[in-house]
């Protein structure tokens, strides 16, 4: 029986990811499924920057988001909005670092609104670290994922920024030499 892919993109994303993660770096293949559908939703308008504040303007800086997961302190409405949220921030801070290497700040003492790359890994584990801690009820089953993610998280950006070298290598193949 052949499992129906949800997104068109998902066999493109799902083989570079594969490749990378399995082939190169030892991940398992709970991880490259998760992070292949992860890259298909991100592909999706919208989606990369689908937080909103309370007066509907989109949040995109790291530290915003983070305040924004708190239930307490922040604009979460609940903890299952938290773990949602973290859930998102974990997966934005993935696709940022290993994705978009031009979206991150390369110099930590400059005054930047982009995230340097310590604050996403450290944002990114954090975030998954707590999704993971969800862990009864319907999401029991897949607490230990994030947990994996949370713990090889660097490991992901690598693979990530392997994935993209070689997806752009597909799409942009070298002139054949005459």
């Amino acid at each position: 029986m052949q499992v129906q892919q949800s997104h068109p993109l998902e066999p493109f994303f799902q083989q570079a990811v594969k490749n990378s993660y399995e082939g190169r770096l030892g991940l398992g293949p709970e991880i490259t499924g998760y992070v292949s559908r992860m890259l298909c939703e991100f592909s999706e308008p919208d989606n990369l920057f689908r937080l909103r504040d309370a007066k509907n303007r989109v949040i995109d800086r790291l530290d915003e988001m983070v305040k924004a997961s708190d239930p307490i302190h922040g604009t979460a409405r609940s903890f299952i909005a938290e773990r949602a949220i973290r859930k998102y921030i974990g997966d934005y801070s993935l696709f940022l670092a290993g994705m978009c290497p031009e979206a991150v700040e390369s110099d930590p003492s400059a005054k930047s609104d982009r995230p340097t790359l310590s604050e996403l890994i450290r944002v990114g584990k954090e975030s998954y670290y707590i999704v993971s801690q969800f862990n009864v009820f319907e999401y029991e089953k897949e607490a230990p994922l994030y947990g994996q993610l949370s713990s090889v998280f660097e490991h992901c950006i690598l693979g990530l920024a392997i994935a993209r070298r070689d997806l752009w290598r597909a799409i942009n193949p070298p002139a054949p030499v005459h």
